[in-house]
């Protein structure tokens, strides 16, 4: 009879899946997370919305002297104010960007991981199910031949 080589059953042991959301913002600094808070707020239809409105209250209030002129037309304060807005918020966009690119490189070094765990699994079942195989080819040629010998033996 032949000797089978029956596998215990495998255990893998993988390191866990991570969040990368959570990685991600344990890792932030304040600075990086205010620049990300501007980038989420800047970059967002209220801002523009609100931006706007201001913008247009401040070319009424100059225009209609409603108030003192405290920026007369052409608005070269309005202009400074947007400016400096804008000076403000390119880098800090930037710096959100940058975070945003260092995200996507944890990301994709877990997916990477995610990959390489998936792989190894499916390696090991196929190796298993090979096995599994070649032990059923060995059963039915044991068959085959208790078969034949009882065949035999009856003759």
């Amino acid at each position: 009879m032949t000797e089978w080589h029956i596998p215990e059953i495998i255990r893998h042991r993988h390191p866990v899946t991570q969040n990368v959301n959570e990685i991600y913002d344990e890792r932030l600094t304040v600075g990086q997370k205010t620049a990300e808070w501007v980038a989420k707020n800047v970059g967002s239809w209220r801002f523009i919305i609100a931006q706007s409105v201001l913008l247009f209250i401040w070319i009424i209030l100059n225009s209609l002297a409603l108030v003192e002129h405290w920026d007369p037309y052409p608005f070269i304060l309005m202009n400074l104010v947007l400016s400096t807005q804008a000076a403000f918020a390119t880098p800090i966009i930037m710096m959100s960007q940058n975070r945003q690119a260092a995200r996507d490189r944890l990301e994709s070094h877990n997916d990477y991981q995610v990959n390489l765990k998936a792989e190894t699994e499916v390696r090991v079942i196929l190796e298993r199910l090979e096995e599994q195989s070649r032990m059923i080819v060995e059963l039915q040629d044991m068959i085959r031949d208790l078969r034949s010998r009882n065949s035999a033996g009856r003759e």
